[in-house]
């Protein structure tokens, strides 16, 4: 593969001298291309980490509030003739546990639909200017969700949530990966990815207690006025770019942008002064070109074996990790008659989720962070974390359910660095965001979207919440067997493969220019054929 993409860059003939400017050329631009953050620049990689972290945290941090009993809330309870008042979002609105669970994955069905189109769009806008667009729409949507008067309009306004957090899982990772130290970049993959139990958790606790106190519209509000500076940031600070695209500072670049972003040359000005009409059609052929390419990236992706072993494995372990933080915090006050549910699984998770997060991209920058050992190490902690969660559940006293649960947790929270880690090596540079917004969509559609609802649904038909997690939990065995058969794939880590052998282009616009300039065509020219 990294032949074929040096070949496809060679020019059919070209002269001495005209050989010469390209490889200048390539060499400039893969240079920028890997410096992401000047070294002069107040905005370090560290504080990228954090900020994101801190952004990743309000992200899970809602998807923990609304699982809370304190927004969620239960329905209307009748017992002996007495009727209780239903609580949260569930009794205000009224809704049956399938509904109910269907609110939990709303948010899911604008991720699905716009995490492909924000990847796309990243090799032709720049992705941090995409992460601000996605931060503003998810700070509307959020406080449109405390403004919501039926189970309808909530919905809408979780999938306009999804929407907004699209933007940011494809694109955020990538930008870790490229400014992480070589030796500690599935740490850092880590510590970005510890926010994912650091916020579920951190929200059940902040939705039970705000729910319980100003009532659970507040708690939309608040998570809304959080996110707004950084949304606010998105653009007012210098872009970022990714490696394995052209810089956005690149005299090139801004030439091939013309015809994208609407600025024209002067011969196209000259063409649209006598007729409007050429313009339709080209705007056709880009929507067309975008597809295209889309397509082929999409091809390349589900023809990589080691890629979709390891997404496999991932939607299988992201169905019960789904269910769990949705309708943990239920079963655990109907199994064990928690009344601090909330407060019980938040602290678990927390502790449990950033220690396992953390130890697991440790673990794997000390085994030496490869393909294979990444697979190593998400079927071992996977297959052992599964088994210790399942006998947590036969447990009858709460304390032993308490130590074995914390236990399982601790060990399949250790995938998260090793599992994104995959994703991002075992796909070269310009596909990693295509790569997390694919990964996204498809553990999303298949794990946790269609899980909450269908555990609802076995909860409804059983009416027992020990059998439904015990049932729920042996589908950690097979995802475990699934990252097994990764350490038998030849696996190749393609970080390096865009800036190695071809120069970085801006898809998404016409990419003709650049393979004219290596056979001596002008930049006016190439701009014209645009």
């Amino acid at each position: 593969m990294a032949q074929e993409g040096e070949n496809e860059a060679k020019p059919a003939t070209s002269s001495p001298a005209s050989a010469a400017a390209p490889k200048s050329v390539e060499q400039d631009m893969v240079t920028k291309s890997s410096t992401m953050i000047p070294s002069t620049s107040w905005f370090t990689p560290k504080r990228l980490l954090a900020m994101f972290c801190v952004i990743n945290m309000l992200n899970y941090l809602d998807r923990g509030a609304i699982a809370s009993n304190g927004v969620n809330g239960h329905s209307e309870t009748c017992t002996g003739g007495t009727c209780k008042a239903g609580t949260g979002i569930q009794g205000d609105f009224k809704l049956n546990n399938f509904e109910d669970g269907v609110l939990s994955s709303a948010f899911m069905v604008g991720l699905l639909i716009a995490s492909p189109i924000f990847a796309s769009l990243s090799k032709s806008v720049n992705p941090f200017r995409l992460i601000g667009v996605g931060l503003s729409v998810w700070t509307l949507a959020t406080l449109c969700c405390g403004l919501s008067f039926d189970f309808w309009s909530i919905t809408f306004c979780r999938m306009l949530v999804g929407v907004g957090e699209a933007s940011f899982i494809s694109l955020a990772a990538p930008f870790i990966d490229d400014n992480a130290p070589v030796s500690q970049k599935t740490a850092w993959l880590s510590i970005f990815y510890m926010c994912i139990p650091g916020g579920y958790a951190l929200g059940y606790v902040y939705g039970g207690l705000v729910g319980d106190h100003f009532g659970w519209r507040y708690a939309f509000w608040v998570e809304s006025i959080l996110m707004l500076p950084f949304a606010i940031l998105g653009f007012v600070m210098k872009p970022l770019q990714l490696k394995g695209f052209v810089p956005a500072d690149s005299k090139k670049v801004q030439a091939l942008e013309t015809v994208p972003l609407g600025v024209q040359d002067a011969g196209a000005s000259n063409r649209n002064e006598e007729s409007h009409e050429p313009s339709k059609p080209k705007q056709t052929n880009r929507i067309l070109n975008q597809i295209s390419i889309f397509l082929k990236d999409m091809k390349v992706l589900l023809s990589d074996k080691v890629y979709v072993v390891n997404v496999l494995g991932y939607i299988a372990y992201n169905f019960v990790i789904g269910a769990y933080s949705y309708w943990g915090p239920k079963a655990g006050y109907s199994i064990y008659n928690m009344t601090n549910a909330d407060m019980i699984f938040g602290g678990i998770t927390i502790v449990c989720g950033i220690l396992g997060t953390l130890a697991g991209g440790l673990v794997l920058d000390y085994m030496t962070n490869t393909l294979s050992n990444a697979f190593k190490l998400l079927s071992f902690t996977t297959l052992v974390g599964g088994a210790f969660c399942f006998g947590a559940f036969t447990f009858k006293s709460m304390y032993g359910f308490l130590a074995f649960f914390a236990l399982g947790e601790l060990l399949v929270f250790a995938t998260q660095g090793p599992v994104n880690y995959v994703c991002l090596h075992s796909v070269k540079p310009s596909l990693r965001p295509l790569s997390m917004a694919m990964s996204t969509v498809a553990i999303h559609i298949f794990g946790d979207v269609p899980s909450a609802p269908l555990v609802g649904v076995v909860q409804d038909n059983i009416n027992n919440w020990r059998t439904t997690a015990l049932i729920l939990t042996t589908i950690f065995f097979p995802a475990a067997a699934i990252w097994f058969i990764g350490i038998f794939l030849h696996s190749v880590d393609r970080f390096d493969e865009d800036s190695e052998h071809q120069v970085p282009r801006v898809e998404g616009t016409n990419t003709a220019p650049l393979l004219e300039e290596k056979t001596g065509g002008t930049l006016p020219s190439q701009s014209q054929e645009c």
